[in-house]
């Protein structure tokens, strides 16, 4: 019997990032693919009560499965998309486009060349660059190049005619060159300096712009300022890096993710240095279980079982394992190929192994918030603690702050559907020693089940309390304070060696010492708890710190100081924009490495 799609579920899980999305019908054929700048708001639209065109209607009547795969910024998911369409053909896709319907840039030959925009097959002489997301966004950009550099962009009929200079001369848009009035060697220097920005290796143009836009706002002149900081971001956008159209070569891009409850490999296909789509697998794992072990034998499993498999010239993978010589040697002398298998790689490839990290997490999140995922694990637990039902309330508490400073409570709930994210609540402690974590889980608890003795909210069937035997005292003794009705305490310790699924776990009071296997689904759901519970306590934390701190969410990045955030601001124009920007879009900007990049990247994008 299927299972029928529940849209509500799939969204609550669902990515708010730019990327691709796929449709499938209930015999997993391939219904639609569409791209999104927010998959989680596009795909919210297909599911309102009214509104929809009869076509969408229909195509949504037929969803059984959605499938997402993540991308940088919506250029690279308007490639990927078209990728897609042309290689699946799929029934509600109707316009098929292919890769003639892209605009480049093209520079002509001569000596006086033109910038133009240019569609259909590259017949003529001279430079293409791109391709580029919309014809709209090449335009803008050629008129900021043609305000910095005035190189021509009238039509070569046009420029052989000319006994006088025209308008765009007047308005210095263009230095004359169809009448003599520029010297071809400083022509040639003006199309130079267009080339570099167009190949993106230069960042003089922002660097001159973001000069002008601090003068401008120096000057109170705070319109010119504000079309300074547009126009620095169009120059941004049409540097935008393409990795769904990079690179060369046949390979495939493999990524694994190890989480509490589960993980996820995400395989990429790259063909002729263009990606062709992704898929994931969730092969059954114990939580102590390594991302290197499991990429290994996801690896020997995938292109040692099937000889009928494509097999590329080159593996990208995200862990190294001390092992890939053997596996390459297996390969070769069964299939008789050779195969690389490549760990740290540069540029496009790059790109294209965090794209199959980033979608490996995703995957692998949504999958652990699946309602029929939860719900067996639930059965689980309530086997495993004997139970004669099975709990419908997990409550679980964490405490976090920095030496003390702005200690903040977490309290999670969770039910067999999955979190129950309108019941979360947070408490910022006071009045308690820094540091003190059992004073602090004292108050929190205290605060929670008061609000039980006066007739509101709802009883757990089972609180988590994320430590060993003294916070489970802690959570005993309010209980007994407050005449709290008897529920179940479990205690969540991380035991001797401290490494996930060799914890330690008490049932009620210290006595009731107990573990579970790192395979048990029960322990994979008491791990999601207590580490939703942790994030969702650091996160209330960093806030709480930050407001006390009157202090923006780049000021908590360690290595980025006032002249650095000086800098960022200026070259991305503005806060917003560099909140727009992707991880490797961002260690452009002068001096900021790739590391420190994904710290910015993490503090502007944390929930």
């Amino acid at each position: 019997m299927s299972v029928q799609f529940d849209p509500s579920a799939f969204l609550a899980t669902c990515s708010s990032r730019p990327g691709v999305y796929r449709m499938f019908d209930a015999d997993a054929k391939l219904l639609y693919v569409g791209k999104a700048k927010n998959l989680k708001k596009r795909l919210s639209s297909y599911f309102r009560k009214t509104g929809l065109a009869p076509k969408t209607a229909a195509l949504v009547g037929k969803i059984a499965q959605i499938e997402t795969t993540i991308t940088a910024n919506e250029t690279e998911a308007l490639l990927l998309e078209q990728t897609l369409i042309k290689e699946s053909r799929p029934p509600y896709n109707i316009l098929l486009r292919d890769d003639k319907s892209y605009p480049y840039v093209f520079l002509s030959d001569g000596e006086f060349p033109r910038l133009g925009i240019h569609r259909g097959a590259k017949k003529l002489k001279g430079r293409y660059f791109g391709p580029y997301p919309s014809a709209g966004a090449i335009r803008e950009s050629l008129g900021l190049l043609q305000k910095a550099f005035l190189v021509r962009q009238c039509e070569d009929s046009y420029f052989k005619n000319r006994t006088r200079p025209c308008l765009q001369y007047q308005i210095k848009r263009c230095k004359g060159p169809c009448v003599g009035l520029v010297d071809p060697t400083e022509y040639a220097e003006d199309v130079r300096h267009s080339v570099m920005f167009l190949e993106g290796r230069s960042n003089a143009l922002s660097d001159e712009l973001s000069s002008g836009m601090q003068k401008a706002a120096m000057d109170l002149d705070f319109e010119r300022a504000a079309e300074l900081r547009d126009q620095i971001s169009l120059l941004r956008r049409v540097q935008d890096q393409q990795s769904m159209e990079g690179g060369s070569g046949d390979v495939d891009v493999v990524a694994a993710m190890v989480n509490p409850g589960g993980a996820c490999v995400h395989l990429i296909s790259v063909r002729g240095g263009r990606v062709l789509g992704s898929k994931n697998f969730f092969p059954q794992v114990a939580i102590e279980e390594e991302g290197s072990e499991v990429l290994l034998a996801f690896l020997a499993q995938y292109y040692l079982s099937n000889l009928e498999r494509e097999l590329p010239s080159e593996l990208i993978v995200n862990a190294q394992h001390e092992d890939y010589p053997t596996l390459i040697a297996a390969i070769h002398e069964l299939r008789g190929r050779e195969l690389s298998i490549s760990h740290r790689v540069r540029g496009t490839r790059a790109r294209w192994q965090q794209l199959a990290v980033t979608n490996a997490e995703q995957a692998l999140g949504a999958r652990l918030a699946n309602r029929q995922h939860v719900a067996a694990r639930f059965e689980a637990l309530a086997e495993a603690l004997d139970l004669d039902e099975i709990p419908q309330r997990l409550e679980c508490f964490d405490i976090s702050h920095s030496s003390g400073e702005a200690t903040v409570a977490s309290c999670v709930v969770f039910g067999p559907e999955g979190p129950l994210k309108s019941d979360y609540r947070r408490y910022n402690i006071e009045g308690v020693t820094g540091g003190d974590d059992y004073a602090a889980m004292h108050q929190a608890l205290t605060r929670r089940f008061s609000k039980i003795k006066e007739g509101e909210g709802k009883l757990p069937d089972i609180l988590l309390v994320d430590g060993g035997k003294g916070q489970l005292a802690m959570a005993r003794e309010v209980l007994e304070e407050l005449a709290v009705p008897e529920l179940i305490l479990l205690g969540v310790a991380k035991g001797v060696t401290r490494k996930p699924g060799l914890e330690t776990l008490y049932l009620n009071d210290a006595a009731h010492e107990f573990t579970l296997p790192g395979h048990s689904p029960a322990l994979h759901l008491i791990q999601q708890i207590r580490d939703e519970s942790h994030r969702f306590a650091i996160t209330g934390h960093r806030a709480r710190r930050g407001k006390a701190r009157r202090t923006s969410s780049l000021e908590e990045v360690a290595g980025v100081g006032p002249k650095r955030r000086r800098e960022l601001l200026n070259h991305f124009g503005g806060l917003q924009e560099l909140s727009r920007a992707s991880v490797e879009e961002i260690a452009k900007a002068p001096t900021i490495s790739k590391k420190l990049a994904e710290l910015i990247y993490a503090a502007l994008h944390s929930e």
